[in-house]
């Protein structure tokens, strides 16, 4: 990218902010001010001032973006630089401190004890105990350009994605990182996630959806059956593929992204994540606490909406038949049954 097309990027950033992301800021800022406990900044090894994390008691109800399992842990992130761990499934929670006030959006684990967490100012945090304590290995504020998914393909290769079409890989297991942009769009790009079938999917703004068949070294633009913002993919059995986003749009493909038909799901709401369980289920969950379920492979949803109405960032399984909902309310546990049973 070239600077002049770099600096209209970064001049466009405040009409071009994530709208899943841009909403649940906003809604946060609503919630309340929690009282700043964290000690004042101290320095970085590269000199610069390096926050700490914002030590609050009620940590597990602010508003949290992801969650990773690891080794028989739960490790979520969110804002201020919370950074909570659970070692009961999710039952109970403790924060640790963090190396920023940053908004964390991501959380993924190489290994049972390196992980990486990325966030708004472009930073990247990195653990080598499991998530009991970070160091900020990355951090560009003067880029404006937020981080907003991380995966690793295996101990040591991983890659960040986020706005303007960021894209950072490691090669060390998360220690450095060097700026690799994927082409010359700046398209935010929003969810990076595997197939069994080894195909690498990117879902972005604008409609874009990309593919990667070597590993992420290169990628193509996927045929897009829809020209608003796609904020996830959920890859199930070979080359099926669930991509969803904006106003409650949701598409399945059966052959690896080249065509698409769109899934009725009874909502506007702007769909986040999905996870598909050890039983087959599919959830996938959104803004406005928008929960669908499938139980035949995704080919219909049924609805249901929490009564609170919060956002719902991200979903995973935390045992047979129960999921943690992390979002605009914390951190909750909720089953299957109890979510289908209230379809609408």
């Amino acid at each position: 990218m070239d600077s002049n097309h770099s600096g209209m990027a970064r001049a466009r950033q405040s009409g071009r902010l994530t709208a899943t992301r841009r909403a649940l800021c906003a809604l946060s800022a609503l919630i309340g001010v929690i009282v700043l406990l964290a000690t004042g900044p101290v320095v970085a090894d590269d000199g610069e001032a390096l926050e700490r994390s914002v030590m609050a008691p009620l940590a597990e109800r602010s508003l949290m973006l992801d969650v990773a399992a690891v080794d028989g842990r739960l490790v979520a992130v969110g804002e201020r630089g919370h950074v909570l761990v659970s070692t009961d499934g999710g039952r109970s929670w403790r924060q640790v401190e963090a190396p920023t006030r940053s908004l964390l959006t991501a959380i993924a684990f190489a290994g049972p004890e390196v992980g990486v967490a990325v966030g708004h100012d472009s930073v990247i945090l990195r653990t080598t105990d499991g998530g009991e304590t970070w160091e900020r290995v990355h951090w560009a504020p003067e880029d404006e350009a937020p981080l907003f998914d991380v995966w690793f393909a295996d101990e040591l290769n991983g890659v960040a994605i986020g706005a303007y079409g960021s894209r950072f890989r490691t090669f060390d297991g998360g220690a450095t990182w060097e700026f690799e942009p994927i082409g010359e769009d700046d398209w935010h790009l929003q969810h990076i996630a595997l197939a069994d079938t080894g195909a690498l999917y990117m879902a972005a703004e604008a409609g874009m959806l990309y593919r990667s068949d070597d590993g992420g070294e290169s990628w193509s633009e996927l045929p897009s059956p829809y020209e608003g913002s796609f904020f996830g993919l959920l890859p199930l059995e070979g080359d099926t593929l669930l991509a969803f986003g904006l106003r409650g749009h949701l598409f399945r493909s059966e052959d690896g992204g080249t065509t698409w038909a769109e899934i009725d799901t009874g909502t506007v709401a702007i769909l986040n994540a999905g996870v598909r369980l050890a039983d087959g289920t599919i959830v996938i969950v959104g803004l406005g606490g928008t929960v669908l379920t499938s139980t035949d492979g995704g080919h219909s949803f049924g609805l249901f909406q929490r009564p609170a109405r919060r956002g719902i960032s991200s979903v995973i399984e935390v045992g047979d038949g129960e999921l943690l909902l992390v979002g605009e309310f914390g951190l909750h546990r909720a089953t299957v049954a109890e979510l289908s049973a209230n379809h609408r």
